[in-house]
């Protein structure tokens, strides 16, 4: 594999794009108009403009990308994750092509695509899973029957997609056919795909995911677990590895259920098992994201893999380099989500120019991003700006070192969710592990950043006044007309 398309933007594009440069594997960069000065184009040692800034005329025109491979003579296409990183289509037309998808195949796409047939394929494994229907209710009465037999609050879930689009709660028998046709209506805007099914409500909910990595050869491994409960709107803002409350043999039996998941589906590649954790901290199958998802970073950081390197070397065929025994969790990582959203405002895009941006550094910070000073943020995509992690020996020390990588962090022009995310690391509800997918329903008010930022205000008049006090009573007068040092005067 000499040369790859990567068929994304931003800071993925640029990520994948530097591990292939590591591997000697030169990259072809696709864009919009939108972008043509982004960091992952320069970068590349090729780039084509795709189309207009929206993504269904640009990002996700798969012919068109499959075009621009055989006119490079490209050998595969890593896509990342988002636009046509879950298209069994696309994955289908790249192997009729002749042209390697660095990731999972059509079939395995398809199964773990919908949460039905996933549940399906896994069920001769004996994966935990949520008690609920088998297959889509269409029938009133059946989700009447279903929902008394399980026991209120259940769930209402599309059966395609996700993002809690289609999900609803039903708490009582007289609101489940209403929040029914609201869930298969937004599922079939949303999916193009109708189907609901019931399953019973998961009290205090935790959101735990399992990595998983196999070959060609019939290798399977897992790389621990990810703690991503700390969200909004359903999709996660903060994530960190390993999670505060599983324990070795929690992650061990969760580890060997993930890699069924990936056995049950003929899974190749890099992917990711989601589980529910509930208060008792009983575990269920959820879904599997058939891709490289965003807080992989935090996982890289424990382990030491770089994880675009083994998706590479599984789609030329290698057989993974190391077993599940010789894996070793090292530390504790935290990666916070900046994204171009104004916190105070339920979490709205915002869009602007980066008036001023300046990344902080040290030991044990990495920041994965596509854009710098000067740069605009694009209406047309996703908000993320950058994914901010940090590695440190231990929880605590991973914390401390997050929210003075935050402090570090200067971006003008837009808003971020990076005190949302400092308000996070110094709750105490996030310090002592104790928070489910609740936290900011539970714990979070926009409110509470303005008391912050007045606070912080308040702090720096008194360091500046205390600061102006020091240096008064630090300069001596001089006394009958002699002479002081200009070193010790300057000095503070």
């Amino acid at each position: 594999m000499e040369k790859i398309l990567v068929a994304n933007r931003g800071e993925i594009a640029l990520r994948i794009m530097r591990s292939a440069r590591e591997m000697g594997i030169k990259t072809v960069a696709i864009y919009s108009e939108a972008d043509r000065n982004a960091l992952h184009v320069r970068y590349a040692n090729e780039a084509v403009c795709v189309g207009p800034p929206p993504s269904n005329q640009s990002y996700l025109l798969g012919d068109k990308i499959i075009q621009i491979c055989k006119d490079l003579n490209v050998d595969g296409v890593h896509p990342g994750y988002g636009f046509l990183s879950e298209n069994a289509a696309f994955a289908t037309k790249l192997e009729k092509a002749g042209i390697v998808l660095i990731g999972p195949s059509a079939h395995s796409m398809n199964i773990m695509g919908d949460k039905l047939s996933a549940k399906a394929a896994v069920k001769s494994y004996n994966i935990p899973l949520v008690p609920g229907t088998e297959g889509a209710v269409e029938d009133l009465q059946e989700a009447i029957s279903t929902a008394k037999e399980i026991g209120f609050p259940v769930m209402i879930k599309a059966s395609a997609g996700g993002g809690g689009k289609g999900m609803r709660i039903v708490y009582n028998e007289e609101t489940l056919e209403e929040e029914m046709n609201l869930a298969i209506s937004e599922a079939t805007s949303s999916f193009g795909n109708g189907a609901v099914f019931i399953e019973r409500f998961v009290n205090s909910p935790r959101h735990i995911e399992i990595q998983v990595l196999a070959d060609t050869h019939g290798n399977v491994v897992h790389l621990f677990e990810r703690e991503c409960s700390i969200q909004r709107r359903h999709q996660k803002v903060v994530e960190e590895a390993p999670s505060s409350v599983v324990s070795e043999e929690m992650r061990h039996r969760m580890g060997e259920c993930a890699k069924d998941v990936a056995r049950a589906c003929g899974y190749v590649g890099a992917g990711t098992v989601e589980f529910l954790v509930d208060d008792k901290l009983n575990f269920y199958f959820l879904e599997m994201n058939t891709r490289l998802q965003v807080e992989h970073p935090v996982t890289e950081l424990i382990t030491g893999i770089d994880i675009v390197k083994e998706q590479i070397k599984v789609a030329r065929g290698e057989k993974l380099s190391f077993k599940q025994e010789d894996l070793k969790i090292h530390g504790h990582a935290i990666e916070s989500r900046v994204y171009a959203e104004d916190p105070q405002n339920n979490f709205l895009p915002d869009i602007g120019k980066l008036e001023r941006y300046v990344r902080p550094q040290g030991a044990g910070v990495r920041v994965d991003d596509g854009f710098e000073e000067g740069m605009d943020i694009p209406i047309y995509y996703d908000p993320m700006i950058a994914k901010l992690a940090v590695h440190a020996d231990n929880r605590d020390e991973a914390r401390a070192k997050m929210v003075r990588a935050i402090d570090e962090y200067q971006i003008t022009g837009v808003k971020t969710t990076l005190a949302f995310c400092k308000f996070v690391m110094e709750h105490e509800a996030f310090a002592s592990g104790q928070f489910d997918t609740g936290f900011v329903k539970d714990h979070y008010s926009p409110e509470m950043l303005d008391e912050v930022d007045e606070s912080e205000k308040e702090i720096a008049a008194l360091m500046t006044a205390f600061v102006d006090d020091k240096i008064a009573l630090s300069i001596p007068s001089a006394a009958n007309g002699a002479s002081v040092s200009r070193w010790k005067t300057n000095r503070v």
